[in-house]
């Protein structure tokens, strides 16, 4: 019953911040993330009320399932931007700056945590700098596609954003592995370099193999249901589904192998989008079945988010040198690889703003780090959660500002809004009685 009221909890609290956030025109996504730090064991679960906010992180994570399918849904939904006719126009625009953008970011990254390092050998060690420079190339798809969805964003900025976003985590995973396997090798007792480099490559592989297969009998299996009601719930079905088999992992040899979940169901969507002719409608469908469990998914990001790390200093200063160079690369990288691609002005001038949320896949990476590098997979760790706070909070709201100065956010104009206001008052206003007169 607990987590019952939790999850209830969590989605009116959720709901009813977005109301106050309105008001100041900030995105929905930052009003539940604020709502998820308020109702967290870091504030509201202090009081220890049961019901009323996560009183422990240990609650937080029982609810790990919530974002296990939502997460699924988001990158079903990111797979649905690589529809064939649409990528004819932007695909090769988006393949060049999604590789660069994120190569760039990594290496400036990289070459600032460096000499950061020789400077304070003490505070960061060159193994951390490379993983850090590594897990800087992820840029988080969810926060953004709330932002595009909830605006309804569309235009060349938002064309070339969401295929961008949806092929960081393929590139993060594979320069991670890179640079995470470089970093083991540097540490005493590491072996099997190749182990840590085939891997996360063999990852990449299997996952987008997995979501292809399970695209190919999804779109066989909607052809025998016939109501929107019953292919509705089998697209839900086929989601959850693949989250579950991304899950399983095998051992071939001396190598173990798993899957990302976000790979499979991304492929999931991109060949359904392609393959089934009524795609559009259906995933429409489910991006409105889905809509509580994003809810849940962003309350649940940031209730679980710890301000413990503000207490240690040098998890700030390494923090904050890596927020602003991952800024610095995020932007450059794609203002170069736009140039490359010879994409629009708009594109050029704003798409890197757009890519600066981090927290999904990043989260990932360092978890993988901290089990494996003992302090400085700890201190890694602590540095990420750092800057998802600060990316999280203020990444969503850069996003709508470019998008609106890109001009793919119509924002209504105050002439529209100010006769809404006069019919909704005159609506409320009393009606007159016989007893009035």
């Amino acid at each position: 019953m607990q987590s019952l009221l939790l999850i209830a909890f969590a989605l009116f609290a959720g709901l009813l911040m977005t109301r106050l956030f309105s008001r100041f025109h900030l995105p929905d996504v930052t009003a539940y993330l604020v709502t998820g730090v308020l109702i967290g064991p870091c504030c509201l679960g202090l009081l220890g009320i049961p019901g009323l906010g996560f009183q422990s992180f240990e609650q937080v994570d029982s609810l790990g399932l919530i974002n296990d399918v939502a997460l699924g849904f988001i990158a079903f939904a990111i797979g649905h931007e690589f529809r064939l006719s649409a990528l004819r126009q932007t695909g090769k625009q988006a393949t060049i700056i999604g590789i660069l953008q994120a190569l760039i970011t990594s290496a400036i990254v990289d070459v600032a945590l460096i000499a950061f390092h020789f400077l304070r050998p003490d505070l960061l060690s060159m193994g951390a700098a490379i993983t850090l420079g590594a897990i800087a190339s992820a840029t988080a798809p969810a926060a953004t596609l709330m932002v595009v969805r909830q605006y309804k964003a569309k235009g060349p900025v938002t064309d070339v954003l969401l295929p961008v976003v949806a092929l960081d985590d393929a590139v993060g995973l594979v320069v991670f592995a890179v640079s995470f396997g470089i970093a083991q090798a540097m540490e005493a007792g590491t072996t099997h370099v190749a182990a840590l480099i085939i891997e996360p490559i063999g990852e990449v592989v299997l996952s987008l193999a997995l979501g292809g297969i399970t695209g190919v009998l999804l779109t066989i299996a909607e052809r025998y249901f016939h109501s929107h009601r019953n292919r509705n719930a089998l697209i839900v079905g086929s989601v959850i589904l693949t989250v579950a088999l991304s899950q399983l992992t095998f051992d071939l040899g001396p190598f173990h192998f798993g899957f990302s979940s976000l790979l499979v169901c991304m492929m999931l969507g991109t060949v359904f989008c392609n393959y089934c002719p009524l795609s559009e409608e259906l995933m429409l469908a489910a991006d409105r079945w889905s809509g509580p469990v994003l809810t849940l998914f962003f309350v649940l990001s940031g209730a679980a988010l710890q301000f413990q790390v503000f207490s240690d200093v040098s998890v700030i200063l390494i923090g904050v040198i890596y927020i602003l160079f991952r800024s610095l690369g995020k932007y450059l990288g794609a203002r170069f690889s736009s140039d490359l691609a010879h994409s629009p002005e708009t594109v050029r001038k704003y798409l890197g703003i757009t890519l600066l949320p981090q927290a999904g896949v990043a989260l990932g990476m360092c978890t993988t780090a901290a089990r494996a590098m003992g302090a400085d997979g700890t201190l890694i760790r602590n540095i990420i959660l750092f800057s998802v706070l600060v990316y999280e909070l203020v990444g969503p709201s850069l996003t709508k500002m470019a998008l609106t100065k890109a001009g793919d956010i119509q924002e209504k104009p105050k002439e529209v809004q100010d006769r809404r206001e006069a019919k909704l008052q005159q609506v409320t206003k009393p009606v007159p009685t016989r007893f009035d007169k």
